[in-house]
């Protein structure tokens, strides 16, 4: 994906997400550190557009919630989850890249730290298939099929100055 497909695909993700929610009232946008919450935050500008209505988004880190700690070296700094009020709203998850659907697992358990949702909607960039978890994603921007070897690596102009989706062997 090139920058104007990634553009694309987030405008028809949002018009997606307006279609099932019927608007955008009581939706909050939680983006999983760290390029789900850049995500997050482009697809709430689009939203906030296409409704006229600010639409609430944050970010969340899910480090302290995998279930592979025991398997990762620590990571570097990430900045500090910063979500807004969820009780009682429509939560739409947003990451770049879904593979496992461990990651989702561990942003759920975290996100029910910061109260009680209404619903809990799932947004990708990219879904890439190989599931080992019955999670799936409620609105996808490109379906990617890969095998195991590969590598689906999201670049932003955010963090690395270009929009693109590449396939990596």
């Amino acid at each position: 994906m090139d920058a104007d497909a990634l553009r694309r695909s987030l405008s028809r993700m949002a018009h997606e997400i307006v279609e099932r929610n019927r608007g955008v009232e009581d939706l909050v946008l939680v983006g999983i550190l760290s390029k789900g919450d850049i995500l997050a935050r482009r697809l709430g500008a689009v939203l906030s557009e296409l409704e006229r209505r600010p639409v609430p988004t944050g970010g969340i880190d899910v480090t302290n919630h995998r279930d592979d700690l025991h398997l990762r070296s620590p990571s570097g700094d990430r900045p500090p989850s910063q979500v807004p009020t969820v009780d009682d709203r429509v939560v739409v998850l947003v990451d770049d890249v879904i593979w496992h659907g461990r990651t989702v697992r561990a942003a759920m358990d975290a996100l029910l730290e910061y109260g009680r949702p209404r619903a809990v909607q799932l947004a990708v960039l990219v879904d890439r298939g190989h599931r080992e978890l019955p999670i799936r994603p409620d609105f996808v921007g490109k379906n990617l099929p890969t095998s195991a070897e590969e590598r689906v690596e999201v670049c932003l102009c955010e963090t690395e100055g270009v929009d693109a989706v590449v396939l990596l062997a």
